[in-house]
């Protein structure tokens, strides 16, 4: 689609008449969309031969994004724009948002300009589906300047914007900046409920500053505000990843013991997966039983975790048990079935074609993730299989979804781990060179790629530009630094 950008055309649409053009194929238009859900999907040509009215172009615009048919949102956009006619803010808002959730933030943006050169002052709700897409690839500098136009244009920032920023830099490692939007919500009058208290708690276990999180839970009682169940599984993860696993187990049975709080998903995964972390197999096995007894099953990666562990252990006839038990407890749903098999086939390389994966997945009906080709690069990046974690993301393209971070950092690490420094240092590369920010996840994963091959030397200017960028070091970059130093160290005295 060519966004109409530089002249602007002269329209004239000072009344809903103006807009209108007959309608001889109201029936058509009214058996395409049914308010917001379609009913068939027919082909763009077939809008074409429709000579379709100002509302018909909103309406099924607005009914393809909701639905995710985004090239034929931008098809109609584009007819409709040749037809001398514009989109309504309600429309432009559906498209912007729905641009931004499938990472086509460039479209996204394009828009929005095109929006506000037509003399259509975006609502804040627009600006957040920017921010949104911005901060969903990690493309910071894009995502700031969103906010300065926001400041620019008189547009408060309202608790969603806060809250969207605040959960990109706890899960970045920002510390100072997670502290910043918080002191700004504090600022501008919008309450701090135990959402937010939840990912302060997330950036401390992130940090392993678990006593300080106990004290966000303290501080929280304080002042009346009762922890709920995200704050229970905030610390029951803090101490989790510092291995206290008898102060997990308090945690998780006061909470069992509370009215109106229950264990969920999340809860017991966490329990089963640092019982894992920890060692304790039996008691993790113990957790996923009872788990399962309450009618809930564990995240594949949880269950993958599990197998794993007892493979390395030779431990197989309790993988066939645990299985097994699953299967006769009706754990359904293909999608999970498959990502149970892309963990654990991964792991052990019994599965070497990725295409093969997304057939049998896509003929059973069901459309692969993000997540999913997630989960399938994480398998042939830990073995180090760098081809075939570069062909999921070429079968993630073809798909129609975009890259993002988590991905790039999987291609990092695969390259990392067969000692293909000087290529994942490219990947990086890519990352800052397509406006997408490294979060401390990309930094640690490069610093481990040139301490495997032995390059110790750049490991403290990886390190420095991590600093340098606004990322808080977590304890494994400094740990890496640590290792990094003491190796030259002992190279320079042997």
């Amino acid at each position: 689609m060519m966004i109409m950008m530089g002249t602007i055309p002269t329209i004239s649409i000072s009344s809903k008449s103006s807009r209108r053009l007959s309608y001889p194929f109201r029936s058509a238009v009214n058996s395409i969309v049914k308010g917001n859900a379609l009913l068939v999907s027919p082909e763009p040509s077939q809008f074409e031969r429709l000579e379709l009215s100002w509302v018909d172009f909103n309406r099924l615009i607005r009914s393809h994004s909701e639905s995710g048919d985004l090239d034929t949102s931008m098809k109609l956009l584009s007819q409709m724009e040749a037809s001398g006619l514009l989109l309504d803010l309600t429309s432009y808002a559906s498209l912007i948002n729905a641009l931004g959730k499938r990472g086509r933030t460039l479209e996204a943006d394009a828009i929005f300009n095109e929006m506000k050169s037509f003399g259509l002052q975006p609502r804040t709700r627009v600006y957040n589906s920017l921010l949104r897409g911005f901060l969903g690839k990690g493309q910071l500098e894009l995502a700031t300047r969103v906010l300065d136009e926001m400041c620019a244009d008189g547009i408060d920032r309202n608790r969603e914007t806060y809250v969207l920023l605040l959960d990109y830099h706890a899960k970045s490692g920002r510390l100072e900046e997670s502290w910043s939007v918080l002191r700004q919500m504090k600022k501008s009058g919008i309450g701090i409920d135990a959402f937010v208290y939840s990912k302060i708690i997330g950036i401390y276990r992130d940090n392993g500053m678990w006593k300080k999180a106990l004290d966000i839970v303290r501080e929280m009682k304080t002042l009346g505000i009762p922890p709920d169940r995200r704050i229970y599984n905030g610390i029951i993860d803090t101490f989790g990843k510092n291995k206290q696993m008898n102060n997990a187990v308090k945690v998780f049975d006061e909470m069992r013991s509370i009215d109106g709080i229950k264990p969920d998903i999340t809860t017991w995964n966490a329990m089963i997966r640092w019982h894992c972390n920890s060692g304790d197999l039996d008691r993790a096995i113990e957790f996923l039983s009872r788990m399962q007894d309450e009618g809930l099953y564990p995240d594949p990666k949880v269950f993958s975790s599990i197998i794993s562990r007892l493979g390395n252990q030779g431990r197989w006839d309790e993988i066939r048990k645990v299985f097994e038990d699953m299967r006769q407890r009706g754990v359904q749903g293909i999608r999970i079935v498959y990502a149970i098999l892309v963990d654990i086939y991964g792991q052990y390389g019994m599965f070497q074609n990725a295409g093969d994966c997304v057939s049998a997945l896509k003929a059973q009906g069901v459309q692969p993730s993000s997540n999913f080709f997630c989960a399938l690069a994480n398998a042939y990046a830990q073995q180090g299989m760098c081809e075939q974690t570069v062909n999921v993301l070429r079968l993630m393209e073809g798909e129609g979804i975009e890259p993002n971070l988590i991905m790039l950092n999987l291609l990092i690490n695969a390259f990392g781990v067969v000692g293909r420094y000087l290529e994942a240092l490219s990947i990086f590369e890519h990352i800052k060179e397509s406006g997408i920010s490294p979060d401390v996840v990309t930094y640690t994963t490069l610093m481990k790629a040139f301490i495997r091959a032995r390059k110790f030397d750049w490991v403290a200017g990886i390190y420095k530009e991590m600093e340098i960028n606004g990322c808080t070091p977590d304890r494994k970059a400094r740990k890496m630094l640590e290792m990094a130093s003491m190796s030259m160290n002992q190279r320079e005295f042997s």
